[in-house]
């Protein structure tokens, strides 16, 4: 990767006018390989690489991207987008400006013990083929007819210069396994996936990732609890109870009622027509949203984390981000521009998926922090409650405001105690009541990998969700 076209396009967007500029040469190469009924499906191999820059001419904005990174080629689509930021400037309504921030020259690499770039084709079938051999014959009187397991590795490599004098060169591999399958027990047909709600195993680092993850064990043990899952009959309870959500289950609450709210472009209206809003406002940091249990962070730091980093891709140094301390909005996620118009400096959360998309403000790691209890002290103060240990579809308005959750693998709990399965609870509820319900949260803390979209066009971005078992008081839920 020649860092020398990065200077050469800063250079001459300054000679031409730009205030500000900033160049990103960005490869993402990723192997897939698909595995549908103990059969090889077509593998895929996509290898992205090119050049993203971004100008700022009096306020304008302009961001262009090639694959063409011949040096003359770069000069064109520089000029390009001088022309159109002060084209630009008569049509604008408020003009964008970047917070200040330290200039930063970095190396930095994930650690990976086994070079994801030795990971071929033929380890990533071995890997899933080896996955079903242990599923295919179902569980628990439970079939699994249909059954489509997916692996891949992302090798996701940078160089980022930009006029204030930050260079940063970073290296991050990835390892990811889902499942989507048909489950059939007496006639009735459900769709899984493992792991549920459409999540992940994935993690950064090499190919060591499939044994730090124990994925062959995971998807045994969760195959045999969602098949027990399907054969349960008893609907939850009708009455006020309390209930116990399973890290999956806090992990995805964390993402979509306080993550995505908490993103400053989405406070600002700028995603309301992409990926929807937000009911924060820019006033509403210090007001109480929750309980004093209440407790969400976003830290891309996490070592061997899916959405892991430690510079973001404005050149911004990564640091945990405290969303919800205590019940009280904290914090915001913010790039540049939105840290500007909140007279604060950006956390680090600008993130750019390939080198054809802008950076826009992301999560990394989002989850609720844990606390001080193990999973049976949990239970031993619920009377009666449902603990709903992972969740098989989840909706959330535009605002994260009113949410839905579906549980899977869910429990009857009475006088403390686990007194068998109950089907599909329903906990339907707004993001106030629920933070507000929340009276306890356990020790461990667990994560699955998923992939978030946003923006237009769409960025599908690593990250990770989680959180540890946590406690809701006086819930009513539906059943499905």
């Amino acid at each position: 990767m020649d860092e020398d076209l990065l200077i050469f396009a800063i250079d001459l967007a300054q000679r031409l006018g730009a205030d500000y500029a900033e160049a990103r040469l960005h490869r993402t190469k990723e192997l897939g390989c698909l595995l549908r009924n103990g059969a090889s499906e077509p593998a895929v191999i996509q290898d992205a690489y090119g050049i993203g820059i971004r100008v700022i001419c009096s306020g304008s904005l302009s961001f262009s991207a090639t694959n063409d990174i011949s040096k003359k080629n770069i000069e064109s689509m520089v000029e390009n987008a001088i022309k159109r930021a002060k084209a630009s400037l008569p049509l604008l309504k408020n003009k964008v400006n970047l917070s200040e921030e330290k200039s930063i020259n970095a190396d930095w690499k994930a650690e990976e013990k086994k070079n994801i770039e030795n990971v071929g084709f033929e380890d990533l079938f071995s890997l899933i083929k080896d996955i079903d051999n242990l599923i295919k014959n179902g569980k628990k009187d439970v079939s699994f007819p249909n059954r489509l397991l997916s692996s891949s590795t992302l090798l996701e490599e940078k160089i980022y210069i930009n006029t204030n004098g930050t260079k940063i060169k970073s290296r991050v591999p990835r390892v990811s396994f889902s499942s989507y399958i048909t489950a059939s027990y007496q006639g009735k047909i459900t769709t899984i996936t493992i792991p549920s709600g459409y999540s992940q195993l994935a993690g950064s680092g090499g190919w060591e990732v499939v044994e730090r993850l124990k994925i062959f064990e995971y998807v045994e043990k969760e195959a045999e609890n969602l098949s027990l899952a399907i054969k349960s009959e008893q609907n939850p309870p009708k009455e006020i109870l309390d209930v116990i959500v399973g890290p999956q289950v806090s992990g995805i609450i964390a993402h979509e009622s306080a993550g995505h709210p908490g993103e400053a472009d989405r406070i600002l209206g700028r995603e309301a027509a992409q990926a929807g809003e937000s009911y924060l406002k820019p006033n509403d940091l210090g007001i109480k949203i929750g309980s004093e249990e209440a407790y969400v962070s976003d830290d891309p730091t996490i070592p061997h984390s899916n959405g892991f980093y430690l510079y973001d891709d404005e050149g911004v140094f990564a640091r945990k981000r405290k969303l919800i301390e205590a019940g009280v909005i904290r914090e915001f996620l913010h790039n540049r521009a939105t840290a500007y118009e909140f007279n604060t400096s950006s956390n680090g959360s600008s993130r750019a998926s390939s080198y054809d998309r802008e950076p826009i403000v992301r999560m990394a790691n989002t989850f609720v922090e844990p606390g001080d209890y193990s999973l049976d002290e949990l239970f031993e103060d619920v009377n009666l409650g449902v603990y709903i240990k992972s969740f098989m579809e989840w909706n959330i308005d535009d605002k994260r405001l009113n949410q839905r959750y579906v549980g899977l693998e869910a429990y009857l709990i009475e006088k403390g105690e686990i007194k068998g399965m109950v089907k599909n609870p329903v906990l339907e509820i707004t993001t106030p009541k629920l933070w507000n319900s929340v009276d306890a949260r356990g020790k461990d803390i667990d994560f699955v990998g998923a992939t978030c979209g946003k923006g237009d066009p769409m960025q599908g971005i690593p990250v990770w969700t989680g959180g540890p078992n946590m406690r809701l008081r006086s819930i009513r839920l539906g059943a499905r």
